[in-house]
C-alpha cells in the first residue's frame, strides 16, 4: 500500500521471529510426540473421564460467566455513583488477578475454617460444610474472574452505542427491557461467541484454581492430571497422551474462534452513563452490582485481612521468602521485557505490510499459548531438555522466562497491535513525506502515542508471570522457586498462615504493577513529545 511507509527490515524481522516461534513450538510438540511413540509402557489414566470433566466445567464456566458479565455490564452502563471509575477498574483487574489468590480467598470465606462456617457455628451451632471444594468451588472461582472480565468487555460495547441511537430510543420512550432488546443486545451479540470461546479456553486450561479447589480425582482436569502424571507418578506416557488430547481440543476451539469477530481488550475508563433507568430496573441493577462487588471484592479482601493478620513478619523473616521474591521479580521483569520485544517486533511488522497472507503469518505466534497451554508447554520443554541431555535445574530459569513470555504474547499483541497499525495507516503518508527512518518513526511518532499501551502490556506480562504456577510447577526445586510455588507448597504442608501472607503480598504486588506501570510509561511518553 502506498500509504504505508516502506519498512522491509521490520517485515523481515517479524517474519524471522514468527518462524523462530513456530520452530520452537514445533520442537516442543515433537518432543511430546516422540515421548508418546518412543515408550510402549501403558498408562492407566482415564482420559475420557478427564476430558468430560474438563469440558463440563469449562462449558459451565463460559455460560455462567457470560450471564454474570452481561448482567454486570448492563448495571454499570446504567448506574452513576461516586467511585464508579474505581469499580470499573476493579473489575478490569480480573484479567491479571492470580487465580490461586482468588482460590485462596474463596477458601478463606467458604472453606471448612472460613468466615462463613465460623459465623454459622457461632450463630447457629452448625456448619454449612465445605462448598469451596469440588465443582462448585471451581465454578465459583472461575466465574469471579471470567465474569468480571466478560463484564468489562461487554461494558465497552455498550459504551460504544452511538449517542444518536440512544437519543432516538429516549424520544420513543423505550422501557428498560425494550432498550435492552433493541439497543444493548445487538451491541453485545457479536462479541458473545468469541468471548465464549476465550472463556472456555481459559477455563479448559485452568491450572491453579482446579489444583487448589478440585477436591479429588472426580473433578480433576487435563492440566492438573498432566502435572500429577509428571511430578507425582512420573508417568510421561500418560502425560503425553493427556497433552496431545488437550492440544487437539484447544486447536479445534481456536479454529472455530478464528472465524469469529476479534475481542478487543479494554482497560481504560468507562464513559459516563447516558441513559439511566428507574424503578424496578434500577433496583435490579443496584442489586446485581452489589452482589458482584461482594463476590469479586470479598475474596480479595479476605486475602488481605488473613494475610496481614497472620503474622506476615514471620514469613518475611525467612531467607527462602526473599529468594522466592527475588526469583519472582527477576523472572517477571525478564518475561515482561522479552514479551515487549516479541510483541513490538511482530506488531511493527504487521503494521508495515498490507498483504493479507503476511499479516496472517505474523499474527499466528499469538495463538501459541492458546494451542499449547502452560502445563503442556512446560511438559514439552521438560521433555526437550531431557532429550538434549541438559540439567533441568540449569535450564529452568530460561524455560520459565520464555514460557511466561509466550503465555503473555496473545494479550501483548492485542494491546499493541491495533494502535500501531492505526498509526501506520493514518500517518503513513506524512511519515513517507518527511522521509523518516524506521527508528525515527518509532521514536518521534509511534512511541509517544503508544506509551501507555506499552505500560499496560508490561503490566499484563509482569502480572501474568508474577502469579503463574503452571510453568514453574514442573521446573521448580527447593533451590528455585517463586512466590506462587512457595505459597502452594505452604498449603501442601498445612502452613496456612504462611500461605495467607504470601497470597496478600502477591495480590498487593499485582495491583501495584497493574495500576502503576501504565501511568509511569504514560508520563515518560508524554515527556518524549
Amino acid at each position: 500500500m502506498l500509504t504505508l511507509p516502506h519498512r522491509p527490515i521490520r517485515i523481515l524481522a517479524a517474519l524471522t521471529l514468527a518462524t523462530a516461534i513456530a520452530t520452537l513450538i514445533a520442537l516442543v510438540l515433537w518432543a511430546i510426540m516422540a515421548a508418546a511413540t518412543g515408550n510402549s509402557t501403558g498408562s492407566r489414566i482415564d482420559i475420557p473421564h478427564l476430558l468430560r470433566m474438563t469440558s463440563i466445567q469449562a462449558g459451565l464456566t463460559a455460560v455462567l460467566s457470560l450471564l454474570v458479565g452481561a448482567a454486570l455490564a448492563w448495571s454499570l452502563n446504567r448506574l452513576r455513583f461516586p467511585g464508579r471509575d474505581m469499580v470499573v477498574g476493579l473489575f478490569a483487574s480480573a484479567i491479571v488477578t492470580p487465580g490461586m489468590v482468588v482460590a485462596f480467598g474463596l477458601l478463606s470465606i467458604w472453606g471448612r475454617n472460613g468466615w462463613i462456617n465460623r459465623a454459622s457455628e457461632a450463630l447457629f451451632g452448625t456448619s454449612i460444610g465445605n462448598p469451596a471444594f469440588g465443582l462448585s468451588g471451581i465454578l465459583l472461582a472461575h466465574v469471579v474472574l471470567d465474569g468480571a472480565f466478560a463484564a468489562r468487555i461487554m461494558l465497552a460495547r455498550l459504551d460504544a452505542i452511538p449517542s444518536a441511537r440512544l437519543k432516538t430510543g429516549q424520544s420513543l420512550g423505550l422501557s428498560a427491557w425494550q432498550r435492552f432488546t433493541l439497543l444493548d443486545l445487538p451491541a453485545i451479540r457479536g462479541t458473545v461467541p468469541g468471548l465464549a470461546a476465550i472463556i472456555f479456553l481459559l477455563a479448559f486450561t485452568s491450572f491453579p484454581i482446579v489444583l487448589m479447589l478440585g477436591g479429588g480425582p472426580a473433578n480433576q482436569t487435563l492440566e492438573v492430571a498432566i502435572y500429577a502424571a509428571v511430578r507425582q507418578d512420573f508417568d510421561l506416557v500418560g502425560a503425553v497422551y493427556l497433552a496431545t488430547t488437550q492440544i487437539a481440543v484447544c486447536s479445534l476451539v481456536i479454529l472455530a474462534a478464528s472465524a469469529l469477530a476479534p475481542i478487543p481488550t479494554s482497560f481504560g475508563a468507562s464513559t459516563a452513563p447516558r441513559w439511566r433507568d428507574a424503578g424496578l430496573a434500577q433496583a435490579l441493577q443496584i442489586t446485581v452490582l452489589g452482589l458482584c462487588l461482594v463476590g469479586f471484592a470479598l475474596p480479595l479482601l479476605s486475602v488481605l485481612v488473613d494475610g496481614l493478620s497472620s503474622g506476615i513478619g514471620r514469613i518475611v523473616a525467612k531467607p527462602s521468602f526473599w529468594w522466592a521474591t527475588a526469583s519472582s521479580l527477576l523472572i517477571g521483569s525478564a518475561s515482561a521485557l522479552l514479551t515487549l520485544a516479541l510483541a513490538l517486533t511482530l506488531a511493527l511488522g504487521r503494521g508495515a505490510t498490507g498483504r493479507g497472507i503476511v499479516r496472517t503469518l505474523l499474527g499466528m505466534p499469538a495463538f501459541a499459548y492458546l494451542a499449547v497451554p502452560a502445563v503442556v508447554l512446560s511438559l514439552g520443554f521438560f521433555l526437550l531438555v531431557r532429550q538434549l541431555g541438559l540439567e533441568a535445574s540449569f535450564a529452568a530459569p530460561f524455560v520459565v522466562i520464555l514460557a511466561n513470555s509466550l503465555l503473555a504474547l496473545p494479550f501483548a499483541m492485542a494491546t499493541l497491535g491495533p494502535p500501531l497499525e492505526a498509526i501506520a495507516r493514518t500517518r503513513g503518508k506524512l511519515i513517507r513525506s518527511l522521509g523518516l527512518s524506521g527508528w525515527q518513526q518509532f521514536a518521534s511518532v509511534e512511541y509517544p502515542l503508544i506509551g501507555r499501551d506499552i505500560g499496560v502490556m508490561l503490566a499484563l506480562a509482569f502480572c501474568f508471570s508474577l502469579g503463574d504456577l503452571g510453568v514453574i510447577a514442573l521446573f521448580g526445586t527447593q533451590d528455585f522457586q517463586t512466590l506462587p510455588l512457595m505459597m502452594f507448597r505452604a498449603l501442601g504442608s498445612y502452613r496456612g498462615n504462611d500461605a495467607a501472607a504470601i497470597a496478600a503480598i502477591l495480590l498487593i504486588g499485582t495491583v501495584v504493577a497493574f495500576v502503576g506501570l501504565p501511568k509511569l510509561f504514560e508520563r515518560i511518553a508524554h515527556a518524549a513529545r
